[in-house]
């Protein structure tokens, strides 16, 4: 019999995972970072069989809540929801805060609304940190691997958003979010992995059991994540392979980085004489990379040494892997043997052929396949943070959406703004910002002067009012202003009036109160604020003065009123003669001093006493 030692890069999967365990054993003395929600739940929820925790849905995210129709047995048995109507944006985001920094398995389930008006599942597209990578599509909810959706990514900044984006046919709904970590090196494929890569979850088998199962025998290790195994008892149509297993325990499993079960290497499929090759074939989206990893432990009974199966692996018809002989490469049977090859898929078909050699048959235990996604690069930090201001300064009408980042996904980006890559930043940057005729109400924001590389900016035909903001002239990019149609008033910034017009367009048309270029009103003497806020501290005073002034006229007035009224009251007959004999009466008791006083004579005029 022929041997080909073709072996050293399959061996490098074993050695590396052996010598990654050393290095992560120190961290399995403490529990990796874990948090489950439940959508639209108001309370933490238990669910079996594992007694699993999920978290309330409570400071996440916007949307509404509803109670939920489950699509499928594999979805977890929750009873909330929460779906985000396209009146409320086109885009919604769930944000995760406080996130230690690493690798993480990001997964979620979906379902639809129970309402029976809804007679329609949703249709939309799901990112993770700004990437995006699924879409859901027709026919999702009667598919049970197409109810979750499931990624690997890093995250970097304590902080992970997952985002729902509406493609306008219904509203996106999602039923449960598990962000679980990882260890830093898990699924590491090759030279394109990394924190600038996401792997999506394209497919993962566990053949021979043809039971769906989860990673739930990890012997309380958890740093593999919580992986979901679609069952399949066979890889043939017409069955022609047959499924085998064993209760044998397997070594070299639960190693680091990937932590893979036990259970998943005691069933395998294997070819027969009738059909010795096993075969596997899914639909993929063309011109992509996918990480492949196959999985094998030699459990036949009837194949005890070297030699006995050999096969080589292939993929859409390029050999991947030559002379594959478990044995061989494990050092003995019932032990776990783990295989990736990273490839390039033009077409829309990966098919992936187990060809035994010599007249010995293939055997497989697990298939995975990822798509290897290239993480967007995000938008620059300070302009993300103008635009959020700017949507709560401008109170942009909820149906603008604005969550999660301005520019990515590049399918999905805020409605109005433009964006553009910017090469020597490795950074999307505001490019134009487009708010024509939304009926937006108040003052031109000043943070607009913030975003230095704004070539268009129209605000044309809203109900805009104030003066412009001289920060507007700090945009020095600018090409495109639109500011008519509008209630601005006051003198245009000189700073853009008095800007050269050569390729630059800016239209200041139909405000009333805009003055100071031409085509414009002229303006009166221009005046500081400063100048302005004195002048009317000075006219508060001069009429505090007037007041004042007027009030003490007033009042001496009326005290000349009087003295006059008085002075012509002494002036009339009556009063004259009321005087005099007033005066006469009080001259006479001064000058009859000899008349006896009224007690002490029997004078006869002196007035009589009456009884």
């Amino acid at each position: 019999m022929r041997k080909r030692f073709l072996l050293w890069p399959l061996l490098l999967a074993v050695s590396a995972s052996s010598a990654l365990l050393g290095v992560l054993a120190a961290d399995l003395s403490k529990e990796p970072f874990t948090i489950r929600i439940s959508c639209g739940s108001f309370d933490d929820v238990h669910t079996a069989p594992t007694n699993t925790l999920w978290y309330r849905d409570f400071g996440y995210t916007g949307g509404r809540f509803a109670n939920a129709t489950r699509p499928s047995f594999i979805v977890p048995p929750l009873k909330t929801l929460r779906y985000f109507p396209l009146s409320d944006g086109p885009e919604n985001c769930y944000y995760i805060n406080n996130v230690p920094n690493g690798h993480y398995q990001v997964r979620l389930f979906f379902a639809l609304v129970a309402d029976p008006n809804l007679d329609s599942e949703p249709i939309f597209d799901v990112s993770v940190e700004g990437t995006l990578f699924s879409s859901l599509l027709s026919g999702w909810s009667s598919d049970d691997e197409k109810t979750f959706a499931e990624a690997l990514v890093f995250v970097q900044h304590s902080s992970l958003s997952i985002c729902f984006h509406s493609t306008g046919h219904g509203d996106p709904s999602i039923l449960s979010i598990e962000v679980l970590q990882i260890d830093d090196n898990a699924y590491k494929f090759g030279s394109l992995w990394g924190k600038g890569t996401v792997l999506r979850t394209t497919k993962r088998l566990t053949c021979g059991s043809g039971k769906p199962a989860f990673d739930e025998d990890l012997n309380g290790i958890h740093w593999g994540g919580d992986r979901f195994w679609l069952g399949l008892k066979t890889l043939s149509s017409s069955s022609d392979d047959q499924p085998i297993s064993t209760e044998n325990v397997i070594a070299e499993t639960l190693l680091a980085p990937n932590f893979y079960p036990q259970s998943m290497y005691q069933s395998a499929i294997v070819g027969t004489d009738r059909q010795p090759t096993l075969s596997f074939e899914m639909d993929v989206t063309p011109n992509k990379n996918y990480s492949v990893w196959l999985h094998f432990a030699e459990i036949d009974n009837g194949i005890t040494a070297e030699e006995q199966r050999v096969f080589d692996v292939l993929i859409n018809g390029d050999t991947a892997f030559k002379d594959i002989d478990i044995i061989r490469m494990t050092g003995e049977r019932f032990t776990a043997l783990v295989l990736n090859k990273t490839v390039a898929v033009s077409g829309t078909t990966l098919k992936i052929t187990l060809q035994p050699v010599e007249g010995t048959h293939a055997i497989v235990s697990a298939i995975e396949v990822f798509d290897i996604i290239p993480a967007e690069m995000k938008t620059l930090t300070q302009e993300v943070t103008a635009l959020r201001t700017l949507k709560g300064s401008l109170g942009l009408p909820l149906r603008f959406g604005w969550n999660g980042d301005p520019c990515i996904p590049q399918q999905h980006p805020w409605s109005g703004v433009d964006c553009q890559f910017d090469n020597t930043k490795r950074q999307w940057v505001i490019d134009g910002l487009n708010f024509s005729g939304n009926s937006i109400k108040g003052n031109i924001p000043l943070s607009l002067g913030t975003i230095p590389g704004l070539r268009v900016l129209d605000l044309s035909f809203n109900e805009l009012n104030g003066s412009i903001p001289e920060s507007l002239g700090q945009l020095t990019s600018l090409q495109t202003l639109n500011l008519n149609g509008n209630d601005l008033s006051g003198r245009v910034p000189a700073s853009l009036g008095g800007r050269p017009l050569h390729r630059v367009r800016f239209n200041f048309t139909d405000n009333a109160g805009l003055c100071g270029i031409p085509g414009l009103r002229e303006c009166g003497p221009h005046l500081s604020v400063a100048a302005k806020i004195g002048m009317a501290f000075g006219v508060l005073v001069a009429f505090l003065f007037l007041v004042v002034f007027a009030a003490c006229w007033w009042k001496r007035r009326q005290n000349i009123i009087r003295g006059q009224k008085l002075a012509a009251a002494r002036e009339a007959p009556y009063a004259k003669s009321r005087t005099q004999f007033t005066r006469d009466v009080q001259m006479g008791k001064h000058h009859r001093p000899h008349e006896t006083s009224p007690r002490g004579g029997n004078n006869e005029s002196s007035p009589h006493l009456l009884s």
